[in-house]
């Protein structure tokens, strides 16, 4: 997903978090009927839109995870947990799954949830005409490939109903990570009905959507900063359910939200890096975590000068990136590999411990010295005494706080390259990031699930997410032949392989993987956080006195 930077800057959050990090680890109880069940909560930017088939951030995905359900939810530590599939049956080759579906589900409307609900979805998602920049995740179920590049009818997509609580879905190959997919909103099913009633409004309001999840959205027009998440009447285990209703705002300024948590409006706010300093240890205080990596895309394609390796090794290696983390805020750490840490391990071992070496450490490690000398190289193989380039970024005050600390290193290592900031709602800077109309674009990403190939995938030459075009042959053919081979500890390799190429050759410059200082109220129990797909889960969260 892109980062609110995802492509924007996430708030951070913490994988392997015990509900919320720092907050009691507890069930549903009694006590919680005794408080008023209502929460106040924050995003960094605006929603990009509710169609699961087409947005790509995060604040939307988050919206998705509380609102939608799949075969699927995601648990603490990404654990699979019952959604609305009752039972799986794998084949012993792991090519052919059958899901059940439990009979109780109803969508908001009162439509029963069924088996078609999932082969629309899937089509509609697949079809070049939907234009998904997420199609690309069903890669290895049966025809997907054929059918996005448009050359195979959506209808022959391995997926059908067998019945009206029977789903089969037929692979190509074995996927290693297709459980975890499969609690990824993405893949939750759609209402073939809503879709065809609301047409091209589908998605771009609350009241133009139908939901199956825990909660229904309202109050959202497409625009403003302010909307709610209220109990959905119709969910199949709404006794679960505790919260009636989640009061959302978009704050863009930690100095702001932390002042509304103060005075009791908000339950959760970010920390500025100074208010983070002082509040540490604090009751409430929480550093959450998220799989995200932030980093520059460079877009080749925009301008030739661009092209230049040397100029983009000179890039990389003029930014400060203890700095640049520092003046963010938080508990960010300097990137050395594109794969955030902590989310798989091999043979005992962190998989990024694979990635790095002496080159990618090198290239990712503030050297102003070697930076000036790639730079002079660069400036004479482009036959240019001075360049000068935009750097496009969200308009939430990190985003534009991370900008400015890399343009003060740029222009201050880099003499005679000139470093403009265009700042704007990230619904404008994704439409220009998607259109490939930026030259340097200050993005992030976080995993969709817990596994180095959601970062991986999306910079092969002909993704979708590849708004900086850069290809690379050999780094396509690794990735590729991770996904097909059987051999678990050749598919390491062959990822990380891929990953040392990306960093070698700066198809994306990586800066840090973000941490979030956050206060969050202690009376705001059991929400989930997973710092791989879509963030919080408030379905079992609830308030105490």
């Amino acid at each position: 997903m892109k980062l609110n930077w995802k492509r924007w800057l996430a708030a951070g959050l913490a994988v392997g978090a015990c509900a919320l990090a720092l907050t009691a680890c507890s069930s549903g109880s009694s006590s919680s009927t005794s408080a008023k069940q209502t929460i106040s909560w924050m995003e960094t930017s605006e929603i990009e839109g509710m169609d699961q088939s087409v947005v790509t951030d995060s604040t939307s995905f988050n919206q998705l995870n509380n609102t939608m359900e799949g075969f699927y939810r995601l648990g603490k530590n990404s654990k699979i947990e019952p959604g609305i599939a009752t039972k799986t049956t794998v084949s012993k080759d792991g090519k052919t799954w059958i899901f059940t579906l439990r009979k109780n589900a109803k969508w908001s409307n009162g439509d029963p949830v069924t088996a078609k609900d999932f082969v629309y979805s899937w089509r509609r998602t697949v079809n070049p005409k939907t234009n998904s920049q997420y199609s690309y995740l069903f890669s290895g179920i049966k025809n997907a490939d054929a059918i996005i590049a448009g050359k195979k009818s959506a209808n022959t997509l391995g997926i059908q109903a067998e019945g009206n609580y029977k789903v089969k879905v037929t692979l190509d190959k074995r996927i290693p990570y297709f459980k975890l997919l499969m609690g990824f909103p993405l893949f939750a099913p759609e209402n073939e009905k809503a879709v065809k009633k609301f047409g091209k409004k589908y998605g771009t309001a609350s009241k133009y959507m139908v939901y199956d999840g825990p909660f229904v959205q309202k109050g959202w027009t497409g625009t403003n900063l302010t909307w709610k998440l209220v109990k959905n009447k119709n969910y199949w285990d709404k006794k679960a359910v505790k919260l009636q209703t989640i009061n959302y705002s978009v704050q863009k300024t930690p100095s702001t939200d932390y002042n509304l948590y103060q005075a009791g409006k908000l339950d959760a706010a970010i920390l500025s890096a100074q208010a983070a300093k002082s509040l540490k240890g604090q009751s409430g205080y929480t550093v959450l975590q998220t799989s995200s990596t932030q980093y520059l895309e460079i877009n080749q394609a925009k301008n030739n000068g661009l092209k230049n390796l040397n100029l983009r090794k000179a890039i990389s290696m003029a930014i400060d990136r203890k700095g640049l983390a520092s003046a963010v805020g938080g508990a960010n750490k300097p990137a050395t590999t594109l794969s955030a840490p902590g989310m798989t391990i091999v043979n005992g071992k962190d998989y990024t411990d694979l990635v790095q070496n002496s080159q990618t450490k090198a290239l990712c490690t503030y050297n102003p010295t070697k930076a000036k000398a790639y730079f002079k190289k660069a400036l004479k193989e482009l036959g240019k005494s001075k360049l000068s380039y935009t750097i496009l970024c969200y308009d939430d005050d990190a985003s534009k706080k991370a900008a400015e600390s890399i343009q003060s290193n740029l222009e201050e290592n880099l003499k005679g390259l000139t470093v403009n900031i265009s700042s704007m709602p990230k619904k404008s800077a994704l439409s220009r990031g998607v259109a490939g109309n930026f030259e340097i674009f200050l993005t992030g990403w976080q995993a969709d699930f817990n596994d180095p190939i959601s970062f991986l995938d999306m910079n092969t030459t002909n993704n979708s997410y590849n708004w900086q075009k850069w290809s690379n042959k050999q780094y396509d053919k690794l990735v590729a032949a991770s996904k097909t081979t059987s051999s678990s500890s050749q598919r390491w390799n062959d990822l990380a392989k891929a990953e040392q190429i990306i960093i070698e050759q700066q198809g994306v410059t990586p800066l840090y993987h973000a941490a979030s200082a956050w206060m969050i109220r202690p009376s705001v129990k059991n929400v989930v956080f997973n710092g791989a797909g879509a963030n919080y889960d408030f379905k079992t969260a609830y308030v105490t006195k």
